[in-house]
């Protein structure tokens, strides 16, 4: 199956089942906003419990803060957000629509690695076990002619991104003869810079209210507050603060389901350092972050570092880590050192004194700052797509069964009476007023128990007990497992014991620690 019908189902999935409904659904919704549904804010509580956890219980020097969405306007103006924060915008005549111009250009660079990929698809096919797939990359002229064609792109993008000449950018698109999905014609506009903040009016009246913007970024909320938590919490450097919360930008392409959205919400930890050892730090929080994505167990080949060609304004290394999408390898999560640029800049707008006095060194300096930022959104489409699984059984049927990792799963333990009589219900509601203060459990007494039990696969559900007339008699019950269906008689006694420690949150931190 195509990966584009792979990720139609898996869209098709999150609203069937309660996981991602359009925003304003009743009213043919709202462009790249979304609400989660029942089953989604579990899923996405789970994500940021996990993430919040490893980085305040895990570490003794990091700690979270909440700031708020409204900020001072010269904030943005000290971090550079309203002169720099702006994507390059091209519109297509014909379709009258309109595109990031790096992305159209990104695009294109994506279909020449596809071409390498199809090459190689084909020799592995003709060659069979015999294939050696790296000596094929080396020595295949054709590979070469698509390869030198990507990078000379690349490296040319490149400079035009760093100079952000915006001429370039558009000449790129018309030489590499790139044309409009929707129209299939090359008839493009200039390119020019969009800012992407969201501006309101902050107060009761016109003449007294003063433009505030919705934050585009959640991280500027962490750096005024610095020195409140360094001083109150009387933190030494090296030290770490985290936040979650929501930020809003105001895409030109807005697309990929939640991949790319106007409302969504950031996990974001700043690792503030001694100058001169952040690229250590760097290094030290790119193997950290990888191992976190990786304690789920989804592969290491589907992950992948990713270097920033151009830097932001305020940093000195940046680095993405990528996961393997049905759309390709796609940013999950951004590490960056930021230098001393944000605190600098702010204490310079703000006229306040934020140094950091060493004792160790006894001398005052303004920190580095090493930055690791991650979408939840993304996040929780990443694991969607790697855990949708449709099996063919040996009866012939299909099920659909979502293999997400016990911990993160919206519900982890289904209770399912037998028959809705004899007592059975009973039973079943009382093994369930048992459980239900250690993980989350569902009651489900409709439909034959093998209907249940699709249902439960499709929502992810890694256990599921049947109570059944046995039970009444000895006190045991039927447990089933979601990725094999295989089934054991247990005690009820043993309940708690088998599953809690599997569906933890600690599960997945004690892989990391």
């Amino acid at each position: 199956m195509a990966q584009e019908d792979v990720f139609k189902k898996i869209v098709s999935h999150c609203k069937e089942y309660g996981f991602v409904f359009p925003s304003s659904d009743i009213y043919d919704g709202l462009a790249a906003v979304y609400d989660y549904g029942q089953n989604g804010i579990e899923l996405k509580n789970n994500i940021k419990e996990y993430w919040w956890k490893s980085m305040v219980l895990l570490h003794d020097n990091i700690v979270g803060i909440d700031s708020a969405i409204f900020m001072h306007p010269t904030i943005w103006k000290a971090s550079g957000h309203v002169d720099a924060f702006n994507d390059p915008l091209i519109d297509n005549r014909d379709s009258k629509k309109r595109y990031r111009a790096d992305v159209l250009i990104e695009d294109q660079m994506a279909k020449y690695d596809e071409k390498i990929e199809k090459e190689v698809a084909k020799a592995r096919k003709r060659f069979g076990d015999a294939f050696d797939e790296q000596q094929y990359l080396a020595t295949s002229p054709r590979v070469k002619e698509i390869a030198d064609k990507r990078d000379a792109l690349h490296a040319r993008f490149q400079k035009a991104m760093n100079d952000m000449n915006l001429d370039e950018l558009r000449q790129i698109i018309i030489d590499e003869e790139i044309v409009c999905p929707i129209s299939g014609t090359r008839n493009w506009t200039e390119v020019r810079q969009f800012n992407l903040m969201f501006a309101t009016e902050f107060g009761s009246t016109a003449d007294g209210a003063s433009k505030v913007y919705l934050r585009p970024e959640t991280a500027q909320g962490i750096f005024v507050n610095y020195l409140n938590v360094q001083k109150t919490g009387r933190m030494k450097l090296p030290f770490g603060i985290a936040q979650i919360g929501k930020a809003f930008r105001n895409e030109i392409v807005a697309r990929q389901f939640i991949f790319r959205m106007r409302e969504f919400e950031q996990m974001e930890m700043q690792f503030f350092v001694q100058p001169g050892t952040e690229m250590e730090w760097f290094a030290k929080w790119k193997e950290t972050r990888m191992k976190w994505h990786q304690a789920l167990g989804f592969g290491a080949e589907n992950y992948r570092f990713h270097d920033h060609d151009k830097l932001a304004h305020y940093a000195n290394a940046a680095t993405d880590i990528e996961f393997k999408m049905p759309f390709g390898f796609k940013e999950v999560e951004g590490i960056h050192s930021r230098t001393d640029f944000d605190l600098s800049q702010h204490e310079k707008f703000s006229g306040r004194g934020i140094k950091y006095f060493d004792p160790v060194t006894n001398e005052s300096y303004t920190p580095y700052d090493i930055e690791t930022s991650i979408g939840v959104d993304r996040m929780f489409l990443s694991i969607m797509c790697h855990s949708y699984n449709e099996e063919q059984l040996e009866n012939g049927e299909t099920r659909v069964v979502l293999k997400l990792p016990a911990a993160l799963a919206p519900v982890k333990l289904a209770v399912l009476p037998l028959v809705k009589k004899d007592g059975l219900p009973e039973k079943a509601q009382e093994i369930m007023n048992e459980l239900k203060f250690h993980f989350n459990c569902k009651y489900d007494e409709k439909d034959t128990v093998g209907k249940r039990y699709r249902r439960q696969d499709a929502i992810g559900t890694p256990y599921c007990v049947t109570i059944d007339y046995d039970t009444l008699k000895d006190d045991t019950v039927t447990l089933r497992f979601r990725d094999t269906m295989e089934q054991e008689r247990i005690k009820i006694s043993e309940l708690r014991g088998i599953i809690e420690d599997k569906v933890s949150i600690a599960s997945l931190l004690k892989k990391i620690q």
